[in-house]
């Protein structure tokens, strides 16, 4: 940036930020607020109340330029510093970089928009103030570095910073689709993905799930299986039920309205002082491309309020018994409210493993399986995750960067087995409980062993996003560069480096939360068929602003990858399309627009690579599918780089988007391609 514009913008940011109300710290200049609240004074917005002060954070002493104490002084003249002298220039004749202005973004404090903060808010306030941090608890007219949504990516539109939501992470991880996305991973890898129950969907599985039930007891008379019946939609425990077989699902117009998931119940838990328990793990996904997921070190265990039995008909119906949910079991008499974390009906998770270990179990094998689970489960969302973020927030254009913390809700069988039972894209992050003073009359009080797990959650989170913190690294090198070119620098120099650079986070806890992705790629990275295959989903899309494939850019794929041949020719593609399409177009909620969704898309690619390599397991036949399509689109990318240098595609860049984006159809193929591509025989034979 060069120093003239970056001093201009030093000085109307300061302006801006003073104009509304953001505490300066003058330090040494000892420069009053008194001009701020004059500016205030003459603002016409009705004054914020006192609360929102509340949660600001003090800002850390900074240099900044100085600001007006009578009348704004007008903007300096092209070529002048403020102060009105000229611009120095460097050697070279070029305009020095203004220094000034990276000292003050890094140094000035990261702000955080939370007025769509909602049940989080507490929670919030108190990571925001750990961290002396800025907070806009009713927004900002400027931009601001980090957008905090209770509920949805969609809570407002913003172009720049971070937001804590995915596009698309609401939908992916409703049951239904939870559901789907396991079971293509659970087709290709079934015994890494065997940490999921069998589930149908109903209501358009609903004789599958009769029929497979049936099978399964003519072979084996003595299997009692229960199973549970989750809505689509519910949460809180909201209409989930225990039965015994099919024919009690309650189908009478219900689910038609309500779409469900039935899945085999897990009769035999891992119970703790005679109670069924599950635990809620806090997942940070933060990022997508490349992927990028942490685990709090700690969680909670919501306990049930009535002693555990495998389910019969007496006790089916017992939701205290066989329902770990909090918003179920709070309404029990015999729920207990606790601020130890190792006592109650809800602790944290470390004391379950505490008491785990003092019984001789293996702490580390079951922390080994549940890392396992999450980061498997991750891979089956991120695929679909990659078309929804495309979809709102296309390459190329401006929009933020996204992260979020998911709800993980495990199951410990009594083998210590972890299974997962539901994923929540917004995890209560409330740190307070309701208390009945007397009939009909409740309060709101403090939950120790909530804030002592979610405000960690949340403070560490923004720890790890902190979009300030590499320009800080970087100025806190510059400081120190002088000081180690000394041999030995005395100690007023040493302590005017630390007081200069000082560390923002000397004062905190260390992080909680643990990396495990990529730090474990190596051992998961094979599972990730489903994300290739999504990246070509998305190569061929060519519209912007949509989610499903057309028919023009199916035939496309087939094209450009070779794959039809004399045996399976374009008719019969547009068949394979045609069939496929309209059975999925039949069960998806979404029907915004037509065309081949990505697991239509998905169902299709198992169909080639079936029909190709029909001697290797399904896992392999895709595996070797997707190799083929890469070496051939690598192929092709490669021609139209060399066509576009030589010119003969009159003069156009080479090609960098999706195949309809790149003119007509027809020059896309490759057979089509101009005869530059002689040039690449030798790329060819090194690719082979």
């Amino acid at each position: 940036m060069q120093r003239g514009s970056s001093e201009r913008e030093l000085a109307a940011r300061w302006d801006a930020e003073a104009a509304e109300g953001v505490r300066v710290d003058a330090g040494a200049a000892g420069e009053p607020e008194r001009k701020a609240g004059e500016k205030q004074a003459k603002d016409p917005a009705p004054t914020q109340p006192r609360a929102a002060e509340e949660g600001d954070a003090r800002v850390l002493p900074r240099p900044p330029p100085t600001l007006p104490t009578s009348k704004p002084k007008p903007a300096p003249a092209r070529g002048l510093w403020p102060h009105g002298k000229p611009r120095s220039k460097g050697p070279s004749g070029k305009r020095s970089s203004g220094r000034g202005s990276e000292q003050y973004r890094a140094q000035r404090p990261v702000t955080v928009d939370s007025s769509k903060a909602r049940t989080s808010l507490d929670a919030l306030k108190i990571s925001i103030r750990q961290l002396k941090w800025k907070e806009f608890p009713f927004g900002r007219r400027l931009p601001c570095d980090i957008y905090w949504h209770g509920v949805s990516f969609h809570d407002n539109d913003i172009f720049s910073g971070q937001v804590n939501k995915f596009p698309g992470m609401t939908e992916m991880v409703r049951k239904i689709t939870l559901s789907r996305a396991v079971r293509i991973m659970q087709n290709l890898f079934p015994e890494e993905y065997n940490f999921y129950p069998r589930s149908w969907i109903l209501p358009d599985e609903f004789q599958l799930f009769v029929a497979q039930v049936q099978m399964v007891k003519d072979g084996d008379p003595s299997w009692k299986p229960t199973f549970i019946v989750k809505p689509d939609g519910g949460c809180q425990g909201d209409g989930i039920y225990l039965i015994k077989d099919p024919s009690d699902i309650r189908l009478a117009g219900m689910l038609q309205s309500r779409p469900a998931v039935v899945q085999e119940y897990i009769s035999k838990p891992l119970l703790i002082d005679k109670l069924k328990f599950d635990i809620r793990l806090y997942v940070l996904l933060k990022s997508l491309d490349p992927l990028e997921i942490y685990i709090a070190k700690d969680g909670l265990s919501r306990f049930c309020t009535e002693p555990y039995q495998e389910p019969n008909a007496k006790n089916l119906h017992h939701i205290f018994m066989h329902l770990t949910n909090y918003s179920l079991n709070v309404h029990s008499g015999n729920f207990v409210h606790s601020d130890s974390a190792s006592t109650g009906s809800k602790r944290t998770f470390s004391s379950i493993l505490c008491r785990l270990s003092s019984k001789g179990v293996d702490i580390k094998k079951v922390w080994s399986d549940i890392i396992s689970l999450v980061i498997k489960t991750v891979i089956a969302l991120t695929p679909e995750l990659k078309v929804f973020y495309q979809l709102d927030i296309p390459a190329g254009r401006p929009g933020p960067t996204c992260f979020q913390i998911l709800g993980f809700d495990i199951l410990l069988m009594k083998n210590l087995k972890p299974i997962l039972l539901e994923v929540n894209a917004n995890p209560s992050m409330r740190i307070e409980h309701e208390q009945e003073l007397s009939p009909g009359v409740f309060e709101n009080v403090p939950s120790l062993v909530d804030e002592e797990v979610k405000v960690a959650v949340i403070r560490d989170t923004l720890r790890l996003v902190d979009p300030l913190k590499k320009r800080r690294e970087n100025q806190s090198q510059q400081l120190e560069e002088p000081l180690a070119a000394k041999e030995n620098p005395s100690e007023s120099e040493l302590a005017i480096a630390s007081d200069s650079n000082p560390n923002p986070e000397a004062h905190l806890p260390s992080i909680c939360l643990k990396q495990v992705f990529p730090k474990y790629a190596k051992h998961f990275n094979y599972l990730r068929l489903v994300d290739r295959m999504a990246n070509l989903f998305i190569r061929f899309l060519g519209i912007r602003g949509t989610m499903k494939l057309g028919p023009t850019g199916f035939r496309t794929f087939i094209r450009n990858c070779k794959l039809s041949s004399s045996s399976f020719s374009m008719a019969a593609v547009d068949i394979l399309y045609i069939d496929i399409t309209r059975r999925w177009n039949s069960v998806t909620l979404d029907q915004r627009d037509s065309g081949m969704c990505l697991q239509a898309f998905v169902e299709a690619f198992f169909y080639l690579a079936q029909r190709k390599f029909k001697m290797l397991p399904l896992h392999e036949q895709v595996a070797s599918l997707i190799d083929l399509c890469e070496y051939h689109l690598s192929l092709l990318d490669e021609k139209r780089l060399v066509c576009g240098r030589s010119g003969t595609l009159g003069g156009r860049p080479p090609y960098s988007g999706t195949p309809q984006e790149a003119a007509p159809s027809a020059p896309l193929a490759e057979g089509n391609l101009p005869p530059c591509t002689d040039k690449l025989s030798h790329s060819r034979h090194a690719l082979s």
